[in-house]
């Protein structure tokens, strides 16, 4: 096989192991939620079970009537659709609204043949453009390859050699083809897709193409996939993402289960056992907390699907024994942010994933369960009807669910901590490690009271968005000191300073170059005290603090409008409208009635003249919140920031 060169790649194993977080016991984490197997362990082996699909789809007037509409939505596509050479793949993140970022609303109507314009749900006339026409193209191939598999599997079901001649029909086409689609990019070797995550995602699904058909296709045409497309795709995968990155464990899981299904020992071993190998994603990848090293919480959900497609193959394989650590430290992947939820179920949101997550998210612990099984996910796949449910049906779950408890907590390891303590909680995210998808959002900190939110990270827009880099990554954006008008540079672990239930004080000894950060938020009774510390080592700055509001204020007397916010401005100042502005000394005080109802007296406070803005700024597209910036009127080498929110009864 042309990767038996990969041998070798298993005896360099253990040279990376000073770079691992410990996570001892995996298994015996998080209990409350996991349903182990007969032999103890609390991951399974993914069973497949053909005969009684069929059984239950003959018997079964519920399971009837889904089979006839699979036909129907399969059938259609099938007939609808063909895949075409000149089709060149664009970036999933390239589909947003260029008035506002927001998502653009795919549909298999074909641009400039069956619609002129795209819409969004705040953009209802949006222009075909290049771009947004290659981010159609990714999104409907990305559909086409999972209606093969659906293709498929209805030949295993039902026998009908229509399915099987169309889906393998389709692998032709991409065998035959695959060399005419060039790289989108220089040192991306991607072809069907822009980029090589998008491959592997892909790769796995014509993987498990190849599989379901198996011996009914004939040995020269499977020959044929595996020369011509199966290992080229390999190919391209191995020589990208040499490091530790939710990619290269996309990558590295996805050329697994191409060795599975062509029975290659050595490409396996390198997937999992090579340098840059599975088992090395996971040792240096997942915190000792059980979160993904790069902070976003999305992506423990996409780093535990990826493990568990993995998982999948290996059980229907027979050798998910081989991977029984990293299945049990994936699991605890999709159960961790559960302990960081608040009360009204959206998670913090560090890092620049978009919208922010619910927890518990019923569907994703649902569609994992064949691998992952939780009370929570059993009980809601026993509701579900689709392939996975027909052929591994669920067992019920064996007792109700019981969701792990939050409680205050530090998050050493992954550089974040938790405080509750009465009506609040309060999360902040006082450190990155890595640069890999960081903000310039260091010391950032979202907060509740009771089931109101009362400041939240809005997280970021697709990555084609300008907005991206020119707002929602930048200081303005988050709740943290600026310093002429610019938030952290690069990326720091940050220091823990203090840590207490009700309390947390933490530092950024370099904020930015010469610049020393610190905050300190403290639930003091009803009131929650907010107090951020500046240092300027080469000499006065211009300091001030952002802050950012999920409600409506009540400003006192002394604001008027601001038409010139932005100018001399750092360019995501731009972004704010309708904004208001107020010179005072030492303090400022307005109420806020934040979502949910909830009244909050706010009080900001700084020695001193300074100039408090408030503005309509961007949250989560296409939505708004009130946001304030506050400055000191003369440079300064040195200021505390004390802001101050209690219930305004309590006042």
């Amino acid at each position: 096989m042309f990767v038996r060169a990969l041998v070798f790649l298993a005896l360099t194993a253990g040279s990376w192991a000073a770079g691992t977080f410990p996570k001892p016991d995996p298994e015996r984490r998080f209990p409350e939620l996991k349903v182990p197997s007969r032999l103890g362990d609390p991951w399974r082996a993914a069973t497949e079970d053909w005969t009684g699909g069929r059984r239950r789809t003959r018997e079964d007037p519920v399971w009837t009537d889904w089979l006839r509409r699979e036909r129907e939505e399969v059938g259609r596509w099938m007939v609808r659709h063909r895949d075409r050479v000149e089709w060149l793949p664009g970036w999933s993140h390239d589909g947003v609204s260029p008035k506002d970022g927001s998502r653009v609303t795919w549909t298999d109507a074909i641009p400039h043949e069956e619609t002129e314009f795209f819409a969004s749900p705040s953009d209802p006339r949006i222009e075909i453009t290049p771009k947004l026409h290659a981010w159609w193209v990714v999104t409907f191939r990305a559909r086409h390859v999972e209606t093969m598999v659906r293709a498929a599997q209805l030949f295993q079901l039902t026998g009908d050699e229509a399915y099987l001649d169309w889906a393998a029909g389709q692998m032709d086409f991409y065998a035959a083809n695959f060399d005419q689609w060039e790289p989108q990019r220089p040192g991306h070797p991607a072809r069907l897709f822009w980029q090589t995550l998008t491959e592997a995602t892909n790769l796995i699904k014509f993987t498990e193409v190849v599989r379901l058909l198996g011996k009914t296709v004939a040995a020269d045409r499977r020959e044929t996939w595996r020369r011509d497309f199966l290992e080229p795709e390999v190919k391209a995968l191995n020589s990208t993402q040499q490091q530790v990155h939710n990619i290269a464990l996309w990558q590295r899981c996805a050329v697994a289960q191409v060795a599975l299904v062509l029975g290659d020992e050595a490409l396996w071993r390198g997937a999992i056992d090579g340098p840059w190998g599975v088992r090395r994603q996971v040792a240096e990848g997942v915190t000792s907390d059980y979160l993904w090293y790069e902070q976003s919480l999305g992506y423990n959900a996409y780093v535990a699907q990826a493990l568990h497609s993995l998982g999948l193959a290996a059980g229907l394989a027979g050798r998910a024994d081989e991977l029984s650590h990293e299945l049990a430290v994936a699991q605890n992947l999709l159960v961790a942010p559960l302990t960081l939820r608040f009360p009204d179920g959206r998670l913090p949101n560090p890092a620049d994933s978009r919208v922010a997550g619910r927890a518990p998210d019923v569907e994703l612990f649902a569609r994992l369960y064949r691998v992952f099984p939780t009370t929570l996910g059993l009980e809601e796949a026993g509701r579900m009807r689709d392939w996975n449910t027909l052929l591994d049906p669920p067992s019920p779950p064996p007792r109700p669910v019981s969701l792990p408890e939050v409680t205050p907590v530090h998050l050493e390891s992954s550089r974040m901590a938790m405080l509750r303590s009465g009506s609040w909680q309060v999360f902040i995210h006082y450190g990155q490690i890595a640069r890999s998808h960081s903000q310039r959002e260091a010391l950032n900190y979202s907060a509740s009271i009771g089931e109101a939110a009362v400041t939240h990270d809005p997280g970021t827009v697709g990555y084609g968005s300008p907005l991206h880099r020119g707002y929602y990554t930048r200081g303005l954006a988050h709740n943290v000191p600026l310093i002429d008008g610019e938030g952290q540079e690069g990326h720091d672990r940050g220091e823990l300073l203090e840590f207490a239930p009700a309390r947390v004080r933490a530092a950024q000894p370099r904020y930015r170059p010469g610049v020393r950060a610190e905050r300190e938020l403290a639930i003091e009774a009803a009131t929650l005290r907010d107090t951020v510390t500046v240092e300027c080592a080469a000499g006065p700055r211009r300091l001030g603090l952002a802050f950012h509001l999920q409600g409506r204020t009540r400003l006192p007397e002394g604001f008027w409008p601001e038409a010139d916010f932005g100018r001399g401005r750092p360019e995501e100042f731009a972004q704010w409208s309708e904004v208001r502005g107020g010179r005072f000394r030492d303090r400022v005080e307005f109420e806020a009635e934040v979502e949910g109802g909830a009244v909050l007296r706010v009080t900001m406070a700084v020695s001193g003249e300074f100039r408090i803005w408030r503005g309509s700024s961007p949250d989560a597209p296409p939505r708004r919140r009130e946001s304030f910036y506050l400055e000191l009127v003369e440079k300064a080498d040195r200021a505390a920031f004390t802001t101050t929110l209690a219930p305004a009864a309590a006042r």
